[in-house]
């Protein structure tokens, strides 16, 4: 049995992997081919050509690579048409892995079409599930209020629970002093917009605790960009590269200023309150702004259906708005006891101590076979 699946992003390649080595438990004669990075690369995922090329995000910063990525959406879509696989499995990024998905359906409407992790449709764009059902078959989604958006639309949908609910938690340890967990983003856009910011949050944090730490997790693409622009931070970060050193950092992390994105859900996940900043270009901002139908973008106040996460976008997104809150939160009080206890119930609500999502994702694309 051959999967063409494609990944554009870090968070990506973290579920294709994931998924990637449950259905290898299920059927151990599968194959892989498509698109991914190191870690589905690891687990046997032969890539057409690097990942890092398709981690883009945002209207302005798409269109000076609009040709590049428009080769290689036709490139992905002859390669899969190639390997004629069981199914091709989009995993996120939509801007590139639904054109592919579109391309291969109209030439061969009857390869099963599977897209991981359901658009955000019910935070913008609404029409976007009608749109994705003409070439997407079947949807595997994370957020358990999803599949009945999907179902409206004509897909089939599984919520698989979020994968954030079985990675490994270290353990806490006791310290000495506050630890300042800085997670600007994978991409380098996000992390050149938002480390001068964090810098300057960092500077203003020192006076309140001047022996505070700070460790900032990267990833490879972003990691020679994020020392150069931390070179003059107020407190020198402990620059954590290998995806599988940031876990002790989490789990013993007193806060954290992070970029929106799923990374709240792993701080969540290691009770580790934290503050949402997140700057992007001005063009970008101001159309999302006109079509967004909810008032937060930060999973864990959508989840546990709270706003307990104080987040800070756009023209928002300023040293003076964000410091105090992160202060607040790096003592016992009602905003990080509101945190806390937004963040278990959201865990709870992902799929907490059930089946792996992996291996509920593995059975749900077997099952749409």
């Amino acid at each position: 049995m051959k999967f063409t699946l494609i990944a554009g992003e870090p968070s990506g390649d973290r579920l294709g992997a994931a998924l990637m080595a449950a259905l290898k438990t299920l059927r151990p004669d599968v194959q892989f081919r498509g698109i991914g990075g190191p870690l589905m690369q690891a687990e046997g995922l032969v890539s057409l050509f690097p990942m890092e090329e398709l981690s883009v995000m945002g209207i302005a910063e798409i269109l000076p690579k609009y040709r590049a990525l428009k080769r290689r959406i036709a490139q992905a879509a002859a390669a899969t048409l190639a390997e004629n696989p069981a199914a091709l499995i989009t995993i996120d990024s939509p801007d590139f892995c639904l054109r592919v998905a579109k391309l291969v359906k109209t030439a061969r409407p009857d390869l099963k079409t599977i897209h991981y992790v359901a658009p955000s449709v019910w935070a913008w764009r609404p029409g976007r599930a009608a749109k994705m059902a003409r070439y997407i078959d079947h949807v595997l989604a994370l957020l358990p209020f999803e599949p009945p958006l999907m179902t409206a639309a004509g897909m089939t949908c599984d919520f698989v629970g979020h994968p954030v609910v079985s990675e490994p938690l270290a353990p806490k340890s006791p310290q000495d002093s506050p630890l300042i967990l800085t997670l600007p983003g994978s991409r380098r856009g996000e992390v050149s917009r938002l480390c001068p910011v964090i810098g300057e949050v960092l500077a203003k944090v020192k006076t309140a605790h001047p022996t505070a730490r700070v460790a900032l997790p990267t990833v490879r693409g972003v990691a020679d960009l994020t020392r150069e622009l931390t070179r003059d931070w107020a407190i020198q970060p402990d620059i954590i590269e290998p995806p599988d050193a940031k876990h002790a950092a989490f789990a013993n992390a007193t806060v954290a200023i992070a970029a929106s994105g799923t990374v709240s859900l792993e701080l969540a996940a290691n009770g580790c309150p934290m503050v949402i900043a997140y700057k992007m270009n001005p063009l970008t901002m101001w159309m999302m702004q006109r079509v967004a139908l909810v008032d937060t973008v930060t999973l864990v106040n959508l989840v546990s259906q709270t706003r307990a996460v104080p987040e800070f976008l756009g023209p928002a997104c300023k040293a003076e708005n964000i410091t105090p809150p992160l202060l607040a939160l790096m003592q016992p009080g009602p905003a990080r006891t509101a945190q806390i206890d937004a963040m278990a119930l959201t865990m709870q609500r992902l799929g907490q101590g059930g089946e792996a999502p992996n291996l509920r994702a593995a059975r749900s694309v077997l099952n749409a076979l």
